[in-house]
């Protein structure tokens, strides 16, 4: 990694905003809601229930699912636009209050490798850095350059997915030299203080937080005003989604918020109260569909060729040159899925 005096960290927030793309939005949040769902089957072969409409045509090339920390992840192509995207899940729905307690109170920080004073949440820098993920996304983003050419990645994510998406975008810039790489999380906490914070923008600027209204979870870990040198902080940029007048007059408007991070006139200006705002982005739902469990669904080709460790952790890969429509011919043939706890 890069070394950072901390006599240069000074915020420059104003400088490189990203831009606020809204059909770009509407096409990129798809992709957070169907990295929640447990049928690999499905989701490998993008014949999901959340899968097409925007997305047609995306061709998955790599999915990994730790099932040690509950966390799932995918890599592939996209047509439209034409990227890589990365897409991580968030909390499984089934402890995303017990999740939500623990931002409140549990701020495990640690050192940002090589970053003078750069503090980040523990939980969130190691469910990227210290399982089975990285690995896993690092080398289908190599696999994926190396036959579609340099073309540009987009990582994704929604709740601690968000937070594991900024953490993969500044790896990629910072470890792997790339210069090509656009952010857009949905419902994002904070992953850490304000010098972190200040970093990743001049390193990561062309990134978009999208929060919802009365979320909680962009509200946490808290910010404390008073304690600037302490508090966590966001990046920027944020848009804020919320809701103008009653029933049928009510009317949603996107607020491209400025370049602080945390604008006192965008999420901040609420209370962040709701769960079930934190559930539902553009009118998507945002959780698993199997909400109790950490389970996957796979039938007997996925688990004959797939890979997994000994701990249980699955990856479904295909190369790039294989067509997809044959890939989906050959699961097609196998038998009934089956649910792997």
């Amino acid at each position: 990694m890069i070394h950072f005096p901390s006599a240069e960290l000074k915020a420059r927030h104003t400088k490189h905003l990203a831009q606020y793309n809204h059909t770009l939005a509407l096409i990129l949040v798809e992709y957070a809601s169907a990295v929640y769902l447990s049928d690999l089957t499905q989701l490998f072969t993008w014949t999901c229930s959340r899968c097409g409409h925007l997305t047609e045509g995306f061709e998955i090339i790599e999915l990994v699912v730790d099932v040690e920390h509950c966390l799932q992840a995918f890599v592939g192509v996209a047509k439209d636009p034409h990227a890589i995207i990365i897409a991580f899940r968030g909390t499984n729905g089934h402890s995303l209050q017990n999740w939500i307690e623990d931002l409140y109170w549990k701020q495990h920080e640690i050192n940002y490798p090589d970053m003078d004073d750069a503090m980040v949440h523990r939980g969130f820098y190691t469910a990227y850095h210290n399982t089975t993920i990285r690995p896993a996304v690092l080398g289908a983003v190599e696999r994926a350059k190396k036959f579609y050419g340099d073309i540009q990645i987009i990582v994704i994510g929604h709740s601690m997915g968000g937070a594991m998406a900024a953490f993969c975008a500044l790896d990629l810039t910072v470890n792997k030299e790339e210069n090509k790489v656009q952010v857009m999380t949905f419902g994002q906490p904070r992953i850490g203080n304000g010098v972190f914070a200040s970093l990743y923008s001049e390193l990561v600027p062309n990134t978009i937080r999208v929060t919802h209204d009365h979320d909680m979870v962009p509200h946490l870990p808290p910010y404390y005003y008073y304690l600037p040198q302490k508090t966590y902080q966001h990046f920027p940029r944020e848009v804020w989604l919320y809701n103008i007048g009653l029933g049928s007059l009510a009317y949603r408007v996107e607020k491209i918020c400025d370049g602080s991070g945390e604008d006192p006139s965008c999420s901040r200006s609420v209370s962040g109260t709701s769960i079930t705002d934190h559930l539902v982005y553009y009118g998507l739902d945002m959780k698993s569909d199997d909400p109790e469990a950490c389970g996957i669904v796979t039938n007997s080709y996925v688990r004959n060729t797939s890979i997994r460790d000994s701990k249980g952790n699955l990856i479904l890969s295909r190369d790039p040159a294989t067509s997809l429509l044959k890939l989906r011919r050959e699961f097609d043939n196998q038998e009934e899925p089956v649910n792997v706890n």
